[in-house]
């Protein structure tokens, strides 16, 4: 392991993972983790994080970005992390993309059969229990591990997930340090002060310096996260130990984990809702740049969504937990949005010529 010397004296917020002092004591990185994240950010505040990027700016040429993805040696994960792999070759070098390197952060702590097929780098799961059945509290502590022990050439760093797909070759949207993320509809602090104020003091300054965002997708300076994702850790633990944030975060509480974490950094975002598309709810791709599959689409042959109820045809991420789709799945019928077509299609390229597919 590598260690990095303290540069700053942590807070007594940060001293939270002393109530884990069991794992503390078996674990020694995250006595690291806990000195690191007491050093501060050198990044100004941004008034209005929303800023649209200039159209001289939105074709590419900037600083490359490194793609970080984090995942699992779960079938389910491997799939995914496949056809984005796929994806990210070929759009890699179009014209107007500013992607560098790729690696998948492969936080089970053991290698895969899928080393030799993508860029991967492998880090150790949070110690037993202490997720609490959350896995997604592994993908902070797995980027303190990436950023420790990896050589990233790339200044900027895009923070990716399995089920991202790139449609359109992706820029550099971030600005000098302020990082880039797409604005998440059900990520509200301000309607949620009481808890945010948990961990986001008064004296920090007001709720709505606390971005409606999670971590992924985000463009961000290394350096910038390297000080923000030891505190994006301690926090989201801090928060699945504390019941009634767990209850009121559920499933997107690592995302308000990041959030705050930025936040408790100075660091404001570009809020950018042209990074990202969702299907069904977005039907059109236009000039966005990675579809986000983590919804079902569910519809009647008459092409209408019946969302909520399994349609006569769907497309679900959920359906192939054990393995991954069968190639060549059937497109969806007439009148479904361009969307979720471009999906399934895209799904079946990747499948077509990606080797041992069924196999693998």
């Amino acid at each position: 392991m590598i260690a990095k010397k303290n540069v700053g004296r942590a807070s007594p917020f940060l001293l939270v993972l002393l109530a884990f002092g069991f794992f503390v004591a078996t674990y020694n990185l995250l006595i690291l983790v806990m000195h690191k994240a007491g050093r501060s950010v050198v990044t100004g505040e941004l008034n209005d994080p929303i800023i649209s990027r200039p159209d001289g700016l939105s074709g590419g040429g900037g600083a490359k970005f490194h793609v970080a993805l984090t995942a699992t040696d779960a079938p389910y994960s491997k799939w995914q992390c496949r056809v984005m792999y796929y994806w990210y070759k070929k759009m890699k070098d179009v014209p107007g993309s500013d992607m560098g390197g790729f690696t998948r952060v492969l936080h089970s702590g053991n290698p895969d059969n899928l080393m030799e097929e993508i860029p991967t780098i492998v880090v150790d799961p949070l110690p037993e229990g202490l997720d609490r059945g959350y896995i997604v509290l592994n993908r902070p502590w797995a980027f303190v591990q990436w950023l420790e022990k990896a050589t990233i050439e790339e200044e900027y760093i895009l923070m990716a997930e399995p089920d991202h797909i790139f449609v359109n070759p992706l820029p550099n949207l971030a600005h000098g340090d302020h990082p880039a993320a797409f604005p998440f509809f059900y990520i509200k602090p301000a309607d949620n002060e009481k808890i945010i104020r948990k961990y986001y003091p008064e004296d920090k300054g007001p709720v709505t310096n606390v971005d409606p965002i999670g971590n992924s997708p985000v463009i961000i300076k290394k350096s910038i996260l390297e000080k923000i994702a030891p505190t994006w850790m301690n926090v989201s633990l801090r928060m699945k130990d504390d019941p009634e944030t767990d209850k009121a975060f559920g499933w997107v509480l690592e995302m308000y984990g990041y959030a705050v974490a930025s936040a408790l950094h100075g660091v404001r975002h570009i809020l950018r809702k042209d990074f990202m598309l969702q299907p069904p709810w977005d039907s059109e791709i236009g000039k966005k740049f990675i579809i986000h599959y983590t919804y079902g689409c569910d519809y009647n042959m008459k092409g209408e969504l019946t969302y909520g109820k399994i349609g006569e045809w769907r497309f679900d991420k959920r359906s192939h937990l054990r393995g991954p789709p069968p190639r060549n799945l059937s497109l969806p019928p007439p009148g479904v949005p361009e969307s979720v077509v471009r999906l399934v299609k895209a799904v079946n390229e990747a499948s077509a010529n990606i080797p041992n597919w069924d196999t693998q």
